[in-house]
């Protein structure tokens, strides 16, 4: 547990550091993106903001200097610059997406409510880890330890070598940097249960926003957050999986993208201005290059998003969408693709040849379930029968055909949404109006949910497991549903839903029940404005007054202050103090760790998050032998295997089988290779036995 004082100072460090990032991100993206303002503004400053988090921690952790003061000060110096130097663009005059009416009463009330119960659904996962502790396969295989691993070493460039399956070492960790800038500040993982949910919390303000240009927000929140309340996403809450993460910068830039052309098309200036702005194209390709570098699944939505854009910018246009959106991609996620390129000589190692082009990468086996994609099996009836049916029945409720068909019909309607438009406009050509570039943008988004489930069915753990025994189905569906999401959220903003959500809406008040002005004729892409001729530009109306919103912030923060000091009480007091979620050996185990400090521990478990302490002080290491190009299998033989509990000076050993199979020994032979005059037991358990090495062992001495 901490006490009081300590967890002020965990606390004014995290709010000092997310202060820092907030200030300077909120003046750049005045800067660049002065047309948001309300939710859309607030989520592109927080995309920004994420980065230079995650900038600073990789710039600082590449030299080993990701450290608490070095970080901290480093985030100080930039958000102050960046507030002081950049200036808002302009003057600050903004062109806003305004609303020329306020959003219905009955539908948004009733969105909020989903929103509000969907959240609640969420939060009762979040509890229940409170309580125990993270406990996913995932989580404590190589989530936690990415984490704890940056925190431990300050170093993000070297591979943090896990037991050797799927090449794991090689994913990319955005959010594994973020659950680290936690530990920084506290010394435990206190935020770790906690961050999925501020990423539901960012998914759901994305969903709104995406509906926010068309006068759908309702409709889009709504059905954004039964998508995201499906059980193929259960296991997000309380976890330090980053699903979650990967959707929210995706949804992120398809909103920032959406509301950035609705808000270009209000204003007075030339056909060819009412393309993205340079500064809206640089938030969208960060925000979607953040989404690949939390998560491989998430390239081919990103690498579309891009050439998308690309290929429907106006003649002149081309390359600056290209450089913008595909340069800011590479600055979010680039650095962890880098970083495989310079460890292994290739940025997917998973990738060993490209047509007749050898690449390098490590000569070993993924390990692991069995690889085979959904698309492998697609004509496999007995395959359907047996295992995707009741997986999707499982995975995304009873109701997966409607979820799943509106889904698609919302991803393929916003594709073909462009050509109704230049059907309408064919004056248009290749140069957007108002309308055509939103509907270009709306088009691209369908594309990208596409690529999306594309992503997915060919992926080869999307139906893991033996030949014909998919068992690994229904967890991948996880990789489905960023196109479940974009394509519910996007579907109320197609003209076909659109129109009959507004006459739905029109059947109650709207908000605050006053009078609007109508839209312009014949375009219901965008809406209308209120102009403000005093002040040459365009505002929303009746928007919350800031002193308003700084209250709320500043109550919510204390509030949360004096609420978390009891729960990290709670935590930390019951966090794997009786694991149940592995085999008993290895439960027995992590309890017995979780008051151990400052301990060098070697294992052969593929889950070792608890194994690092209640402080995070212990260090953890798969014994295994690090082999070209980045490879790592483990120690094939005791003399390899004592030869690296040697080196490695441990002071404990944990020998284990991940399972107990029938038919095989109670213990894996690493338990004898380790056994010794200079080995003293500490534990043992089926299938798991704790050493404490009191001196080297001898090789020549192996059984």
């Amino acid at each position: 547990m901490l006490g009081a004082g300590r967890y002020l100072v965990g606390v004014v460090e995290l709010l000092a550091l997310v202060g820092f990032a907030w200030l300077g991100a909120a003046r750049v993206r005045r800067r660049l993106l002065a047309e948001l303002a309300g939710a859309p503004g607030v989520l592109a400053t927080a995309v920004l903001a994420i980065a230079l988090l995650i900038w600073v921690a990789e710039l600082l952790g590449t030299v080993s200097l990701f450290r608490p003061i070095p970080y901290l000060l480093v985030m100080a110096v930039l958000g102050v610059v960046l507030y002081l130097k950049v200036a808002p663009a302009d003057g600050d005059r903004r062109f806003s997406a305004p609303r020329a009416e306020r959003p219905a009463l009955w539908p948004t009330v009733v969105a909020l409510v989903i929103a509000g119960i969907a959240i609640g659904h969420f939060a009762g996962g979040v509890k229940l880890r409170l309580g125990t502790g993270m406990t996913g396969f995932d989580s404590t295989w190589y989530h936690g330890p990415f984490a704890a691993g940056f925190f431990q070493s300050g170093n993000t460039i070297d591979l943090h070598f896990i037991a050797p399956q799927f090449l794991a070492w090689f994913y990319p960790a955005n959010s594994e940097v973020v659950a680290a800038i936690g530990m920084l500040a506290f010394h435990r993982d206190l935020l770790s249960p906690l961050l999925n949910l501020g990423w539901l919390l960012g998914c759901l303000l994305a969903c709104w926003c995406i509906g926010r240009p068309f006068r759908v927000a309702p409709w889009s929140l709504a059905l954004g957050a039964i998508a995201l309340s499906v059980p193929a996403l259960a296991d997000q809450a309380g976890e330090a999986r980053n699903d979650i993460v990967g959707i929210f910068f995706l949804l992120a830039a398809i909103a920032i993208g959406l509301n950035a052309a609705a808000a270009r098309g209000g204003t007075e200036e030339g056909a060819e201005r009412q393309w993205l702005s340079t500064g809206a194209l640089l938030l969208v390709g960060l925000a979607v290059g953040l989404a690949a570098g939390t998560k491989l699944n998430f390239l081919l939505p990103a690498a579309v998003l891009v050439l998308g854009l690309t290929a429907l910018a106006p003649r002149g246009r081309r390359w600056r969408t290209l450089l913008c959106s595909g340069g800011m991609a590479l600055a979010g996620g680039g650095y962890w693709y880098l970083r495989n390129l310079v460890q292994a000589g290739n940025p997917l190692p998973w990738v060993h040849h490209l047509g007749p082009i050898s690449l390098p990468a490590p000569e070993q086996a993924l390990g692991g379930r069995e690889a085979h994609s959904v698309f492998s099996y697609l004509t496999n009836g007995s395959v359907w029968s047996g295992w995707f049916l009741p997986g999707l029945h499982g995975g995304l409720w009873i109701i997966w055909p409607l979820l799943g068909a509106a889904a698609l019909a919302g991803l393929v309607l916003a594709v073909v949404t462009l050509r109704g438009r230049r059907a309408e406009n064919p004056s248009d050509g290749p140069v957007f109006g108002p309308s055509t570039s939103v509907a270009g943008v709306l088009a691209v988004a369908g594309l990208v949910g596409i690529a999306a489930a594309v992503a997915w069915l060919v992926s080869p753990t999307s139906a893991s497991g033996p030949a014909g025994m998919p068992r690994g189905f229904e967890s991948g569906l996880r990789y489905l549903t960023p196109a479940l999401i974009l394509g519910l959220a996007l579907l109320p903003t197609v003209p076909p839903v659109r129109a009959f959500a507004a006459r739905l809406a029109s059947l109650g008040p709207r908000l605050g029940d006053r009078p609007v002005a109508p839209d312009a004729p014949g375009d219901c892409l965008h809406p209308g404005t209120h102009s403000d001729p005093k002040r040459g530009r365009n505002v929303e109306e009746e928007r919350l007054p800031r002193r308003w919103v700084a209250t709320i912030v500043a109550a919510a923060i204390v509030l949360g202050v004096i609420v978390g000091y009891p729960v990290e009480r709670h935590y930390l007091q019951n966090r794997y103090r009786n694991p149940s979620f592995t085999t008993p050996g290895l439960d027995a185990a992590f309890a017995w760790a979780r008051d151990i400090s400052g301990a060098r521990i070697g294992t052969t478990s593929t889950r070792q998050y608890p194994l690092f302490g209640t402080d995070l002080s212990n260090h953890v290491a798969y014994l295994g032998i690090e082999r070209p190009n980045g490879g790592f299998e483990a120690a094939p033989s005791c003399r390899e295997f004592r030869r690296l509990v040697n080196h490695g000076h441990y002071d404990y050993v944990v020998a284990t089988r991940d399972r107990i199979e029938p038919g095989k020994p109670a213990f894996p032979p690493q338990a004898a290779w380790t056994a010794g005059p200079d080995a003293e037991v500490v534990l043992r358990k089926k299938p798991t036995v704790v050493f404490r090495i009191t001196g080297p062992l001898d090789p020549k001495t192996c059984p």
